[in-house]
């Protein structure tokens, strides 16, 4: 059996975290203000994407190695 729960973790974040990503960026300024003015659509978009493609860049290296 050669599945690696890697790649659908790591495709899935990188998905939402673009996703949020562009909501930080593209959102309203009155999506900040319950968080103190801190943007945090765009800051954690930018964490789960950055996961998100090390989840891959992992899942593609370990699946190189296997062959």
């Amino acid at each position: 059996m050669n599945f690696d729960l890697r790649y659908p973790v790591g495709f899935m974040f990188t998905l939402f975290g673009l996703i949020l990503t562009a909501t930080g960026l593209f959102g309203g300024a009155e999506l900040t203000k319950p968080s103190l003015g801190i943007n945090m659509n765009l800051w954690w978009g930018l964490v789960m994407t950055l996961f998100g493609l090390v989840m891959l860049v992992l899942a593609f290296r370990g699946g190189a190695s296997k062959k």
